[in-house]
């Protein structure tokens, strides 16, 4: 790549200074910027890019992108443009080679259930012989390496450079989750998807997308700007379903559990061990459970058809797909004999979702079994949501324990507070601020004719307060709590 091609890539709206004789890498945080980078600046969400050129030179950028006339040293090439956030994607695209063409690409994107079914997607084809890799929320994975995971949806550059690692590794398909933010900030404008995939819409995100309306219309993107070769494949059984649709140029393929769509499933029976379902024609069985759980797996079996898999086969192959991790993981004690309570963790982290693990539970249960609710609420997010996850676990649960999620940079306890306000009995509702002593102490007084539901952080293997990680993971605090009830003396304390 030379100095001349980035120019005319970039398409100037004007020009200054002078060529530097080589350029590194592409960056828009300053902070990482090194000798003879290109440092572009974005307007984000809290802070300006525009606002640290400066320090973006001070570390040795020699070409700065812009979208604001600023006056900049002679010596540093001074490229302006019409929008920075629209370039930086598929810039970061081309300066890696423009790995997202090699690749068959699947996103998906909704409220809930994103995780669950781009880890089965990822799965059937794994299993049916394809070199896939994954990008989510829970891990990311080129091939079967995992590598690290943070965002839902990476930033354009990160997620340029993790796609040249997957073409790198031989990988042919990549399915990714796609957020509301990633779309709305055009973090994933330029790449052309295969297949695109609507799961449901409900209260989420609203500190940022402010109404549902906003939030939506972040959603849609991913559709209206599908080809005419792509394929939609849309949840219609939600009442955000057929609008999502409405103007794609995809082909689309609806479906429903409810005899609403092009493509009909219902689910033949279910128990905590997994579902037997029928998709038109084809039975099938698999081992998550839940209805919320038979949208996932029917829309990743129809996903994996509008990729050309054989349907049949794929049918075969889901009773060995397990799905994500953290997503109604139950948590067992090693000897199946004894007789503790039955304990689940999940990601439930919203109120639709909250309601779809809980009246799940309370169907899989047996009646003279009790189900207890654990959950808390995140700092820094839409406090709205938190007087209505209050409702739903007091709907459906037996003895609801609120305690913290991650609090971030909010005060645990207003956060609960903020909890507490949705309770039509408080006064029956016990509080535990502290996490693991809240896991704890609900599984030490559990008997065996018990169901536990810990809800909130799922995969998460911290806590995230004042900005600092700290270790924690649900799932180790529940199975020492596990194990210390039935006296073994060799289990440490999980700190």
């Amino acid at each position: 790549m030379t100095i001349d091609q980035l120019i005319e890539f970039c398409k100037p709206v004007s020009l200054e200074g002078s060529n530097p004789e080589t350029i590194g890498k592409l960056c828009q945080d300053s902070r990482v910027v090194e000798e003879n980078d290109i440092f572009i600046a974005v307007s984000g969400i809290t802070s300006d890019g525009h606002n640290h050129i400066q320090e973006a030179i001070g570390n040795g950028a020699t070409v700065v992108i812009t979208e604001e006339d600023v006056q900049l040293q002679s010596d540093i090439l001074h490229i302006t443009v019409n929008d920075t956030r629209k370039l930086l994607g598929p810039l970061a695209q081309w300066m890696v080679g423009n790995p997202a063409k090699k690749l068959v690409i699947t996103g998906i994107t909704g409220t809930n259930g994103k995780t669950t079914v781009s880890t089965l997607v990822w799965q059937i084809l794994t299993k049916m012989g394809y070199q896939a890799s994954l990008l989510g929320t829970v891990e990311k994975r080129v091939n079967q390496k995992q590598i690290h995971s943070r965002l839902t949806t990476s930033d354009p550059i990160e997620l340029a450079n993790d796609m040249r690692q997957i073409v790198d590794a031989g990988s042919t398909h990549l399915v990714m989750e796609v957020s509301s933010h990633a779309l709305s900030q055009n973090r994933v404008s330029g790449l052309s998807f295969a297949v695109a995939a609507f799961t449901n819409l409900s209260h989420d995100h609203l500190d940022y997308h402010k109404t549902m309306e906003e939030y939506a219309s972040a959603k849609k993107i991913l559709f209206n700007s599908l080809h005419n070769k792509s394929w939609a494949i849309i949840n219609v059984d939600d009442a955000k379903g057929e609008w999502m649709a409405n103007s794609t140029p995809a082909k689309v393929l609806s479906f429903s559990l409810k005899g609403k769509g092009l493509i009909n499933a219902r689910v033949l029976s279910s128990n905590p061990d997994g579902m037997d379902i029928k998709v038109d024609d084809t039975s099938f069985h698999t081992p998550l459970a839940g209805d919320f759980n038979a949208y996932n797996v029917v829309q990743a079996l129809l996903i994996s058809t509008a990729l050309g898999l054989d349907g049949s086969k794929v049918s075969d192959v889901l009773d060995e797909c397990i799905g994500a991790p953290g997503r109604l993981e139950k948590v067992s004690h090693p000897d199946p004999d004894l007789k503790v309570p039955t304990i689940f963790i999940d990601y439930a982290h919203t109120p639709d979702a909250l309601e779809n693990v809980a009246s799940t539970l309370k169907k899989l249960k047996s009646k003279r079994d009790k189900l207890i609710i654990l959950f808390g609420c995140g700092g820094d997010r839409d406090r709205k949501k938190r007087p209505e996850m209050a409702l739903i676990a007091e709907k459906y649960g037996n003895r609801v324990v609120v305690t913290s999620d991650n609090p971030r940079s909010e005060d645990p306890l207003e956060i609960i507070d903020d909890i507490m306000v949705g309770f039509k009995k408080p006064e029956q509702v016990t509080v535990i601020p502290n996490r693991a002593e809240a896991i704890r102490k609900t599984i030490s007084e559990a008997n065996h004719k018990t169901m536990i539901l810990i809800a909130g952080k799922g995969h998460e293997t911290y806590q995230e307060i004042h900005g600092e990680r700290i270790h924690f993971d649900d799932r180790e605090h529940a199975l020492s709590a596990l194990m210390k009830k039935n006296g073994n003396p060799e289990t440490e304390e999980v700190h």
